[in-house]
């Protein structure tokens, strides 16, 4: 569940990036068969070891502390269940702890593959899918001798790579505490990032540098993105910065398709995952409109000083924030119709023509007015209404739209926008 939720933070998502870490596991039969790791030991590489199995409920730790496991690679293949992280993590170490050369676990995708940059320092350490585990399992079922060998961990990067993808770990939508307030707000790269490596404690042992992952490696992105574009434009406010980002941002990777989702299963992505999207810093320095917001807005609001919690210390009514100037709109109860209005500042062409491109969410009606904002020398901020009209009566969940202002040249100004649908609020969908 997202948590920074107070419309006058900047939310981000983490994603991946277009890099991967292949790694070569080569069976006793010749058959070559990839997962991911990050392993770099050349000493170790490269070397046949006897396999041991530990399949479904035998991959915990009292199997492994009491089996020999000594100068073998250990695979772990969960069929019946999804292993915490934890869980892995013990077990490797137990491995590791009784002279295993090597570890491969079955994992859904988490990509929290930065975890094990520890563990690779002593042996290989592989996470695979199943479909890669089934055909080692297979190998193990029919070799009387059954071994495998890893090779160093390689490095790919390029459009080959679907990306970016919305991390498995970053928190999604709705807000808990403004259901009103659309949150994500953008997303940015936060998986696998190069850090520099504190001088302490087992950092000493990565080097200069190591891999982390989290929201807390996006959020940097997006704070350098901002000092930029501050630079470019001295007098954009927090707001008009914010907005610069969000209604730039892609929805689509860079191959043309949807942005996806890390989950279990994988999944097409929505404002609940990125926000926005994915941040576009080149066109947010250029993004033709701007939905603005001046702090005395968020006061009159809010019964509570800026900044503090926001986590039940600060309260609005729902209906004083659906006109909050945000360039997101979010109804989390439309019962049969609803009315919200925007504001947009011309920050492009001072004479400018833009008309509304609606994609609705589905089962709402969705009415623009007015359809075209004209803007001049003398008129440099309009506003519009948006009209939301609730198509059947269902107690349903969230469904997503988009409203984009397009003048007919580079500038696409789009937000997201996220309905739900109910009949009443004692009806729950929740079991």
């Amino acid at each position: 569940m997202v948590g920074n939720v107070a419309p006058w933070l900047f939310t981000v998502a983490a994603s991946t990036i277009d890099r991967l870490f292949p790694t070569a596991i080569t069976l006793g039969n010749g058959q070559t068969l990839t997962g991911q790791s990050l392993f770099a030991d050349m000493e170790r590489a490269n070397q046949f070891h006897k396999m041991k199995l530990y399949l479904n409920s035998m991959c915990n730790l009292t199997v492994a502390n009491s089996t020999d496991v000594k100068g073998s690679i250990v695979l772990c293949f969960s069929t019946t269940s999804v292993l915490p992280i934890a869980q892995l993590y013990g077990l490797a170490s137990a491995v590791i702890n009784n002279g295993g050369e090597g570890f491969i676990f079955t994992q859904q995708s988490t990509d929290f593959l930065v975890a094990w940059q520890f563990r690779a320092m002593s042996i290989p350490c592989v996470s695979v899918d199943l479909e890669v585990a089934y055909k080692i399992l297979q190998y193990f079922s029919t070799s009387q001798n059954p071994v495998a060998k890893v090779s160093l961990t390689q490095t790919t990067t390029g459009s080959v790579i679907p990306a970016p993808k919305i991390a498995a770990f970053s928190s999604r939508g709705p807000s808990s505490v403004y259901p009103s307030v659309l949150k994500p707000d953008i997303a940015a790269p936060g998986v696998n990032i190069l850090a520099a490596a504190p001088q302490v404690g087992i950092y000493k042992e990565l080097g200069l540098y190591f891999f982390d992952s989290g929201t807390s490696f996006a959020c940097p992105h997006v704070s350098g993105i901002v000092a930029v574009l501050k630079s470019l434009h001295p007098d954009w406010s927090p707001a008009a910065l914010k907005s610069a980002l969000m209604t730039t941002a892609y929805i689509m990777d860079k191959n043309g398709l949807p942005l996806l989702a890390d989950a279990t299963p994988n999944k097409i992505a929505d404002p609940f995952d990125y926000g926005a999207g994915f941040l576009n810093p080149t066109q947010a320095s250029d993004p033709g409109l701007i939905y603005d917001i001046d702090a005395s807005d968020y006061q009159k609001l809010f019964n509570c000083m800026l900044g503090s919690d926001t986590n039940g210390s600060c309260t609005a009514t729902e209906s004083s924030l659906f006109d909050l100037n945000l360039p997101s709109i979010a109804i989390p109860n439309l019962k049969s119709s609803e009315t919200v209005s925007r504001t947009v500042t011309n920050v492009g062409q001072p004479d400018a023509v833009y008309k509304a491109f609606v994609e609705p969410p589905a089962g709402v009606d969705m009415l623009v007015e007015p359809m075209t904002l004209v803007f001049g020398t003398d008129t440099s901020s309009q506003s519009f209404k948006v009209t939301f009209k609730a198509m059947r009566k269902i107690q349903g969940d969230y469904s997503f739209g988009n409203l984009a202002w397009h003048d007919g040249g580079s500038h696409w100004v789009r937000i997201p926008i996220a309905v739900r649908v109910v009949i009443e609020d004692s009806y729950s969908t929740v079991s």
